[in-house]
């Protein structure tokens, strides 16, 4: 079963690749283990970089039909006082705000563009389990869980921050740690309010506005959530009462533990993004840390990346492999920095707040100066709706469809 180009996985990095390098007239099969894409507390989050991008293929518009809510600022409440910290409706952007969109309707959005172009291919319940070795050690394609192969000219490792691609093929993990994980889990909604966080001395909680509920995120040293599970579901409502009491009317929708998902927080990247025959993108090559919720938008931009890089090329028969580098290189400070900026705000202020080590009793100045200063909500804003370096669609459209 050959293809030109197979990405394994079907999240926004693999699905946008596989559509651009489709468009590009380039033979594209995409695997994606799962059997359709319904799957609870993924990353929702669009930011305007994404949204940028649609909008260059004159697809924002029909995107922003689907459901969605519109944050187009950040707060936050540390030690007790409001301090609002991005303004997004300050950046010069087609969607000057963050839509927080279920990721299946996002995928089912961009599966469904991409099948309008013939060199598309989407197989579902098809996992990946294996590489292909093929001359000089050449990756050939992979191998599937019911046994079946696929020779490809090139392999995209778009199947996560576990990738089994990267570890068979052996490439070069830099672990940058990540102090915290964090449960996830829905409280219903019963009153108007928008997202913000909770930064207190030994907490931190996460609210983030989904219409009718509230998905929440709370934050507890790494490596403890079996001790926070330790104790009655009573007593764990009783606390996330006592810290936001516009909880307190819908906490008992927590029914136990069952109901509240571990997401165990990494921060790590691969030295080296390619061998003969593959390329890694997306979390399968640097995974994020939930701060500022930016990796799905980094995934989409390896992707759109991969492809300006290497479609026009594979769509006239040429080698992939010469040009792999050229991914890593256009992709590699952007996301360096990124994952600098989210170890700096991980070992400065996320670990001593769960710790309970920080000491905090008023917010600090630099945060309060958001409140005195309010064009300097501009540059959290920028960084985090629009990145370093974002990319542009430059990939050729062969098919004349925009």
């Amino acid at each position: 079963m050959p293809t030109q180009i197979c990405i394994v996985g079907g999240g926004p990095a693999g699905l946008v690749a596989g559509m651009l390098f489709a468009r590009a007239g380039v033979e594209t099969l995409v695997l994606e283990k799962h059997a359709d894409f319904l799957r609870d507390f993924r990353g929702d989050t669009v930011h305007p970089s994404t949204m940028e991008l649609f909008d260059q293929l004159g697809l924002l518009d029909e995107l922003l039909q689907l459901p969605h809510n519109k944050v187009d600022r950040i707060r936050a409440r540390v030690a007790g006082r409001f301090i609002e910290i991005a303004d997004f409706k300050r950046l010069k952007t087609p969607a000057p705000f963050i839509a927080m969109m279920p990721q299946w309707d996002l995928l089912d959005f961009i599966a469904d563009k991409a099948k309008r172009y013939p060199t598309f291919r989407l197989m579902l319940s098809s996992e990946a389990t294996g590489i292909v070795a093929g001359e000089g050690g050449r990756i050939a394609g992979v191998t599937l869980a019911d046994g079946r192969t696929i020779g490809a000219s090139l392999v995209i490792a778009a199947d996560g921050r576990r990738s089994i691609l990267r570890r068979e093929a052996a490439l070069p993990l830099e672990e940058l740690g990540a102090p915290m994980d964090v449960f996830w889990f829905r409280v219903p909604k019963h009153r108007e309010e928008e997202t913000f966080g909770v930064f207190e001395n030994g907490r931190i909680i996460v609210l983030i506005d989904r219409g009718d509920y509230w998905q929440c995120a709370f934050v507890f040293p790494k490596g403890e959530g079996e001790r926070v599970r330790s104790r009655p579901i009573e007593a764990f409502r009783q606390e996330l009462s006592t810290a936001v009491p516009l909880l307190a009317e819908g906490i008992g929708e927590i029914a136990s533990w069952d109901d509240v998902k571990l997401l165990s927080v990494g921060l790590d990247r691969l030295t080296r993004w390619y061998k003969p025959g593959l390329l890694a993108i997306g979390d399968a090559a640097h995974a994020m840390s939930p701060i500022g919720g930016v990796g799905i938008n980094l995934a989409v931009q390896d992707a759109v990346a991969a492809a300006n890089i290497l479609a026009s090329p594979m769509a006239k028969g040429e080698a992939p492999d010469p040009l792999l580098a050229k991914v890593q290189a256009r992709r590699w400070k952007p996301t360096a920095r990124i994952q600098g900026l989210q170890k700096i705000a991980q070992d400065n202020i996320i670990a001593p707040l769960v710790s309970g080590k920080s000491g905090l009793t008023r917010p600090p100045l630099p945060l309060r100066l958001f409140n005195r200063l309010p064009f300097l909500r501009w540059i959290p804003a920028r960084v985090i709706g629009l990145g370093f370096a974002r990319e542009r669609i430059e990939s050729p459209d062969a098919f004349g469809t925009g």
